[in-house]
């Protein structure tokens, strides 16, 4: 690009390089405009990044469930018809784990990276930002964002930032892992993408136990901190009751035991980390105990009576503000138009969400700079429903938000012609009709209002059985 060419460009700021910045970043960059994309590691890192690449993830490797039936797989394949830079990663990094998208964590990092510092209109900038840049700008900074950021956004936007706090799992070396005890399987007989540790009621008790003792370890206003259902250290669900975290994430359903053909009385599960295997992580055991606590805890796990610990689990605070009462559904600031929010700090959960809403906000900054005018998702579409919720839900007491099929419209209803009598339709037989109609409807708005090139959706015809509803 000429000198004369590169000045008349326009150019947007992004604050960050986590799922949301990266995504926004090379959104934007797509549609022509310059970006100069800032991200403060490594010259400061977090206490929860281990790295200098972009978009590391520092919780769990799984960006969701997968298909027609999860409200997340409706994301992500909005996400594919537009070219999605994370979820793209994510297919090119993909490691065994059922339904789920889960990636090999180095390689995905690495692929965004390389994406972006490769774009020529991505200009990228290493230090801290301690004030809401000039000019268009997208604001996708994170959960861990300064304190000086995050004190100069409270200005700009006259509300209080929140926080809650969200925590990792350890993992474990698969070398360690008995397999005498131990089993490779999937619930209900899908495929054997996780190992299984069986507990008998003795055994859950003995752990129970360590894991409540373990808990009286941590500081006591840890009782006072606001934490994220969706990833609630575990000793925080055993607070709840003992019974709790077998109904949680250490539930046994589906998975027959080999050695005794009958569910066990809990069991925790471990999804592959790496690509050769040789890491695996505890699912649902995210945990802030202390490092010599965890592994007590761990051990007590049949299977892991001799586990190598090679990344302990940790604790974060994340921040993020009160969307309803600051942004609008475009993503953009109420009180400054021209600054946007993506990700975590606009109110999401979920790497998903957070790289989509990155995509939304990196689009809208771009056709500002463009002089056009910004947009909305359809509210069919997932994309759409979340930020419409995230524009209008009640300010009280706001928490953050991941995707789910209550934040798309009903189908309309279906009338028996024999009976007269409406059709009420089951989870399984509706939610594929949902995500076709989201799917054709954000299709259609991306090429036909965005502007932009599409993927057409594809999926299995539907049958006669199924109910027309996809013209209404």
């Amino acid at each position: 690009m000429s000198a004369a060419e590169s000045t008349s460009t326009p150019t947007i700021s992004v604050v960050g390089a986590g799922l949301a910045g990266s995504e926004a970043a090379l959104a934007a960059a797509r549609l022509g405009v310059r970006v100069r994309l800032h991200e403060m590691r490594p010259v400061k890192m977090t206490p929860a990044h281990r790295s200098g690449n972009f978009a590391e993830l520092v919780c769990s490797n799984s960006l969701g469930g997968e298909g027609e039936q999860q409200s997340k797989g409706l994301l992500q394949a909005e996400l594919r018809a537009v070219g999605g830079l994370i979820v793209g990663a994510a297919d090119a990094s993909k490691l065994p784990a059922g339904n789920a998208l889960a990636v090999e964590r180095d390689e995905f990092s690495g692929r965004v990276t390389r994406a972006v510092r490769e774009h020529p209109l991505i200009e990228v900038v290493e230090g801290e930002v301690t004030a809401v840049p000039d000019g268009i700008a997208v604001i996708a900074s994170g959960p861990l964002t300064s304190d000086a950021l995050a004190a100069d956004l409270a200005r700009v936007t006259g509300s209080e930032r929140l926080s809650f706090y969200d925590a990792a799992a350890p993992v474990i070396a698969a070398d360690s892992i008995d397999f005498t005890v131990a089993w490779r399987a999937g619930r209900y007989e899908q495929s054997a993408d996780y190992v299984n540790c069986p507990f008998t009621k003795d055994e859950y008790l003995a752990f129970f136990a360590a894991l409540e003792q373990a808990r009286a370890h941590t500081p006591h206003d840890w009782e006072k901190l606001e934490f994220f259902e969706g990833c609630m250290p575990i000793e925080e669900i055993a607070r709840r009751g003992v019974d709790t975290p077998r109904f949680g994430p250490m539930s046994p359903k589906g998975l027959d035991d080999p050695r005794t053909g009958r569910w066990p009385y809990a069991v925790a599960q471990l999804r592959q980390e790496d690509r050769e295997g040789r890491l695996w992580s505890l699912v649902g055991f995210q945990t802030g105990l202390k490092w010599g606590d965890q592994k007590a805890v761990v051990q007590l796990i049949p299977g892991l009576q001799n586990a190598e610990i090679v990344r302990y689990g940790v604790m974060h605070r994340n921040t993020y503000l009160n969307a309803p009462q600051v942004l609008d559904a475009t993503l953009g600031l109420r009180a400054d138009p021209q600054t946007l929010v993506a990700g975590v700090l606009a109110g999401t959960e979920g790497y998903l969400e957070s790289a989509a809403t990155g995509w939304l906000a990196g689009t809208n900054a771009a056709r500002l700079a463009l002089g056009r005018a910004p947009l909305v998702p359809p509210a069919e579409s997932m994309l759409g429903g979340l930020v419409r919720y995230l524009a209008t839900a009640n300010p009280q007491g706001f928490q953050p938000m991941n995707v789910n099929w209550a934040l798309v419209p009903e189908l309309p209803a279906t009338v028996n012609p024999t009976t007269g009598k409406v059709r009420k339709l089951g989870k399984r037989e509706k939610r594929p009709l949902l995500y076709r109609r989201a799917l054709e409807a954000f299709a259609a708005w991306a090429r036909d209002e965005a502007g932009l090139d599409v993927t057409p959706p594809t999926w299995p015809a539907v049958t006669q059985d199924e109910p027309a509803v996809l013209a209404t």
